[in-house]
C-alpha cells in the first residue's frame, strides 16, 4: 500500500525532504536522524543492497506511488528504449498530477494528486480524475472553470512566487493553465535519485 502514514518520519527516514514543503525540511534540519527507538542517529556504512533500496523507497515515497505501482512503472521503462534509469524518471515527470505539481498551480505533489483526484482539472477540455494519467507533448491542463475563483489557487501563486516552470511546460498563470510543449529531460529530473541504483535493485 502507499504510504500514508506521518510524513515527517518518512523524510526523517531518507534524510531528505520528500514532500516539496518547507515544514518538512525545518524538521528534518531540527530532528536529524532516523526516527523510532534508534532516533538521532544516522545509520552506519550500508551495504549495496541497502542503498539500492533506499534508493528504491526515496523515489516511491516522493511520487506518492505504492510497490505494486512503482514497480509497474519500473517495468514499462524497461521494456522501451533506451536506459531504463531515465526513462523510469521520465515516467514519472509525465504524471498528470506531477505536471501539476512542476507547473506550480499545487505545492506539493499531494496536493496536486488531490486536486487531480477531485477532478479540478481538465485534460484537453475533459473533466479528469486519475492522478497516474500519462501526459503527451501537445496535451493542456487546465482548471475547471468552476474552480478558478478558489482562493487556493490565489494562496498558491503567493507562496510559488518567482518560481519558473521547467522548459517543457507552458504555464499561464492567469488562466490557470499549463500546456506540455515537449518531453522532460535529465536535467528536469529529481537530483536527488539516482535512478541507476533502482535499476540494480530490481535486477538483483
Amino acid at each position: 500500500m502507499r504510504d500514508t502514514g506521518p510524513k515527517a518520519r518518512l523524510c526523517r527516514r531518507e534524510g531528505i525532504n520528500l514532500f516539496a514543503s518547507e515544514k518538512y525540511q525545518k524538521i528534518i534540519q531540527r530532528r536529524p536522524g532516523i526516527p523510532g527507538m534508534h532516533g538521532g542517529k544516522r545509520m552506519g556504512k550500508l551495504t549495496e543492497y541497502a542503498k539500492q533500496l533506499r534508493e528504491k523507497q526515496k523515489a516511491k515515497r516522493m511520487f506518492g506511488l505504492s510497490e505494486k505501482q512503482f514497480k509497474k512503472y519500473f517495468d514499462k521503462a524497461d521494456r522501451a528504449q533506451g536506459v531504463t534509469g531515465t526513462n523510469l524518471l521520465g515516467l514519472l515527470e509525465t504524471r498528470i498530477d506531477n505536471v501539476v505539481f512542476r507547473s506550480g498551480l499545487a505545492v506539493t505533489r499531494a496536493q496536486a494528486r488531490q486536486f487531480v483526484s477531485h477532478g479540478i482539472f481538465l485534460l484537453n477540455g475533459r473533466r479528469v480524475t486519475v492522478p497516474s494519467i500519462e501526459v503527451r507533448t501537445g496535451d493542456v491542463i487546465e482548471v475547471r472553470e468552476s474552480r478558478k475563483g478558489s482562493p487556493i489557487f490565489k494562496k498558491n501563486a503567493e507562496e510559488q512566487e518567482g518560481y519558473e516552470a521547467p522548459s517543457w511546460l507552458k504555464v499561464d498563470n492567469k488562466k490557470l493553465s499549463v500546456e506540455v510543449t515537449g518531453k522532460p529531460e535529465q536535467q528536469h529530473f529529481e537530483k536527488v535519485i539516482e535512478p541507476q541504483m533502482i535499476v540494480e535493485f530490481y535486477s538483483r
